[in-house]
């Protein structure tokens, strides 16, 4: 009895101690006031800094944190008391207050590895990742029963080892009273609590190498249930303790230690971000600059450490900008997510352009094509292991709603798996049908996905649809495909090498020089709260990077780039408007969708990378949509629609086809020659006719493709042939310079060449063979004359050169 009433008297005064804490009117009144917005707020867990108990009252804190059970106890029965002298009316709607802890825990803070024996009983803070969540279920936490006999109400409390009571109840639920009399439970007037179990595995960068990481349980109870879920990087603050095993009835020498949370934190980066009304007329202003291209400028500024790749940045732009998703009557649902597949060789930045994405993104799930099934990606039942029902997991898919799924190695999963994200990419969900369950999950998610071709390399001598070895049915739900060459140009390697190396060469501007990097990357801070949080979320928003030789170098022209933390609120805020089309933008996209399917049709030796289909439609319309919400408009006009159609056409012909450009172009180029031909002697002429027959391709940032044999001048010339200059065409021995083709004979001349070129497997043909070949089931042979004059157009456009009947391929 001694003994109970001393325990007792140490409750009362650890009660007092924290209820003194709590009611710090003469202090700052910091924890009366978020008392008040609690009760405001209808919650009922206040979240406690131990940094303000450790200054209030030392010795207290170190008790709660070593002898946390009583201790705990006590702070959430002198919250009620705080409670009910501040609202009494609320504290009687409430069983019970919670107490979660911040701050920081010193030796305490410790990983799934380091949770030993020592710590059992103590407050502990937990960092890892979340492996496993079960199911929220209700735990009975007291129940009331009825006897009809009698006319009277039983009431029973149920406590267990996780319970912060010291003594556990029976877990028996009463049938009958003393008297045998039966009893009816009254489920309206017992009380229960959400209760879940999730497993927190250890960081795998801060995991000894050569070794598994380890795991630890933790049960979460009332409001910290469903807060979280797989994935997430998560600190948990809770109290260790150890539950004893029981075989065969009998308490066995092994004990099951787990961590009973009191307060759960993401280390992820949120989804909502802080908005300041600063940062908002930052935003406004730079939408409305007229003076600078917003599109251009926010591309360039996606992933400047990587150089180049102009039309690429630009999609993933749109990616993350997004569409329009409209949902009809009917209850069907266009999509309004973007789909980008990259396809490559290796070492062009592929997999650098993914992880960008996954910092940039509010929500992105990154996986890969080996380590993925197709359940895995979408939905699998698995079955529960404490109740052993069938239930569903969601997959990285529908984990990433309204998000971005970046997939890298994508040429690596089997042909089954990639089938079960069909459904995901055009509908924007999963159905299951399996195992007795029929449900419907959400997965409206961009998908990103990096890719080789099927040879490991990109294979020149085989068309692009052959290098892609994907099925047309997966690639026309890609609204944007795009083929990364590793070309050899010299003046681009310099500037790729130039970029590279300043990469390696400057350091953090903050690092001394000669100064040692650490082996170990970044120093761990032993508390819940980052210290340098606060201090960002104050700091001005910076719209433009500072001058940095890392992304800007050395070259006089400096262009400004867009600060990471900017891109993402302007992002944040641009994907909330919803642009409407104007009837020239939907007539000018319709006429250039229409163009696209001839253009598939008529130039059949132009290397396609996907096929058009009516998606293509779709995907103009959603590409030029969001480059409206770059600039922030109510409406897409005509601008908009011409950028999405030049995106568009890079992305299907691997470049732009401006046919009327190019057309006035050559017009100009033949009136310049006309002149040059009466002013310009003999010698002037044949110095030019050199240079053209010794031409070769210019050096630029277009991918190069060497069966690519239509340039722009011959889109052109399909539908209005331009007659070319007679001083412009190569001279051949024995040949009549006056010999003309026409376009239809020249397309016919370059799809048999081509085949020609393919079966050999070679870099150059003799001349007999290339005849042979032409009058071959030809119904309309082609005559010496012809091919030389379609020789000659082809050596003109330098995608060929004839020497000695030798025709070697550019």
């Amino acid at each position: 009895m001694a003994a109970e009433r001393l325990e007792d008297q140490e409750m009362r005064e650890a009660q007092r101690d924290y209820l003194d804490f709590l009611d710090d009117d003469q202090d700052q009144g910091v924890y009366q006031s978020r008392v008040r917005d609690m009760i405001s707020d209808n919650k009922f867990r206040l979240i406690v800094n131990i940094n303000d108990l450790r200054r209030r009252n030392e010795k207290r804190a170190a008790r709660l944190l070593n002898n946390a059970f009583e201790e705990l106890l006590a702070f959430q029965r002198a919250l009620k008391d705080l409670v009910a002298s501040v609202d009494a009316t609320y504290a009687k709607q409430h069983e019970e207050f919670f107490v979660g802890l911040e701050g920081s825990f010193g030796s305490k803070h410790v990983s799934p590895r380091t949770l030993t024996s020592r710590f059992l009983g103590n407050m502990v803070c937990v960092e890892g990742i979340v492996t496993k969540c079960s199911l929220v279920r209700p735990k009975v936490v007291r129940s009331v029963h009825y006897c009809p006999a009698t006319k009277k109400t039983l009431e029973r409390r149920y406590t267990d080892m996780t319970s912060l009571d010291p003594f556990p109840s029976s877990a028996i639920y009463p049938t009958k009273d003393e008297e045998n009399n039966p009893l009816e439970t009254e489920f309206g007037l017992s009380i229960y609590k959400d209760h879940q179990t999730i497993t927190i595995q250890e960081m795998p960068e801060k995991a000894p190498a050569g070794q598994l990481p380890r795991s630890v349980d933790v049960i979460l109870d009332n409001d910290l249930v469903d807060t979280i879920k797989p994935g997430d990087r998560v600190q948990v603050v809770g109290t260790y303790r150890c539950l004893p095993g029981k075989k065969g009835g009998f308490t066995s020498g092994t004990f099951r230690t787990i961590l009973i949370g009191c307060q759960v934190k993401q280390l992820s980066k949120e989804v909502t971000r802080y908005f300041s009304v600063d940062d908002v007329k930052k935003i406004k202003s730079f939408s409305k600059s007229r003076s600078k291209n917003i599109f251009g400028q926010l591309a360039r500024s996606l992933a400047p450490s990587i150089h180049g790749h102009d039309y690429i940045k630009k999609a993933i732009l749109c990616m993350l900008l997004g569409g329009v998703e409209k949902v009809l009557e009917n209850g069907s649902r266009i999509r309004g997510d973007i789909n980008v597949l990259l396809i490559g060789d290796p070492s062009v930045a592929k997999s650098q352009l993914l992880r960008y994405v996954l910092h940039t993104a509010p929500r992105a799930i990154p996986t890969t094509g080996r380590g993925s099934s197709g359940v895995g990606l979408t939905a699998a039942v698995t079955t529960d292991q404490e109740t052993g029902e069938r239930r569903l997991e969601a997959g990285a898919m529908v984990l990433a709603d309204r998000g971005v799924v970046c997939i890298d190695e994508f040429d690596k999963m089997s042909d089954m798996d990639r089938t079960a994200i069909h459904e995901v990419m055009e509908q924007g969900r999963v159905t299951i049908a399996k195992a007795g369950i029929h449900a419907r999950l959400n997965a409206r998610c961009s998908v990103l996905a990096a890719a080789n071709p099927v040879y490991g390399r990109y294979d020149q001598y085989k068309t692009p649809m052959e290098n892609i070895g994907l099925q047309d049915s997966l690639l026309s739900r890609f609204d944007l495909l795009f083929i990364m060459l590793d070309q050899m140009d010299p003046e681009q390697d310099r500037e790729i090498s130039d970029h590279v190396l300043r990469m390696h060469r400057y350091r953090d501007p903050h690092e001394q020089e000669g100064q040692a990097l650490s082996l170990g990357g970044t120093v761990d801070v032993l508390a819940t709260g980052d210290p340098d949080e606060a201090q960002e979320e104050q700091e001005e928003l910076q719209v433009f990077e500072k001058h940095n030789n890392l992304l800007h170098g050395n070259k006089k022209r400096r262009e400004k780039i867009v600060s990471k933390e900017f891109l993402r609120k302007y992002i944040h805020v641009a994907k909330v408007i919803n642009p409407v089309l104007t009837p020239e933008a939907a007539s000018h996209i319709a006429e250039e969708y229409s163009r696209l399917r001839s253009q598939e049709q008529l130039s059949a030796d132009i290397a396609r990378t996907s096929p058009v289909t009516a998606r293509t439609l779709e995907t103009l319309i959603r590409v030029s949509t969001a480059h409206a919400k770059a600039r922030m408009s109510k409406v897409v006009d005509l601008d908009d629609a011409e950028v999405a159609v030049e995106l568009v056409q890079f992305a299907y012909f691997k470049k732009v086809l401006e046919k009327d450009k190019k057309r006035s172009r050559s017009t100009e180029e033949d009136s310049e020659d006309e002149v040059e031909e009466e002013g310009q002697d003999t010698p002037r002429q044949h110095h030019k006719r050199t240079r053209h027959s010794e031409g070769r391709p210019s050096q630029s940032s277009d991918p190069y493709d060497p069966y690519d044999f239509t340039t722009e001048t011959d889109v052109a010339e399909i539908h209005s042939p331009v007659p070319r200059p007679i001083e412009d065409a190569v001279e051949m021995p024995g040949e009549d310079e006056h010999a003309e083709v026409t376009a239809e004979r020249l397309k016919e001349f370059k799809a048999v060449l081509l085949e020609v070129f393919r079966t050999s497997h070679a870099q150059s043909v003799g001349m007999n063979t290339v005849m042979e070949a032409m009058n071959k089931g030809t119904p309309t042979p082609f005559s010496t004359t012809e091919v030389r004059a379609a020789l000659n157009r082809m050596q003109d456009d330098n995608q060929v050169m004839v020497t000695d009947d030798i025709i070697f391929l550019i």
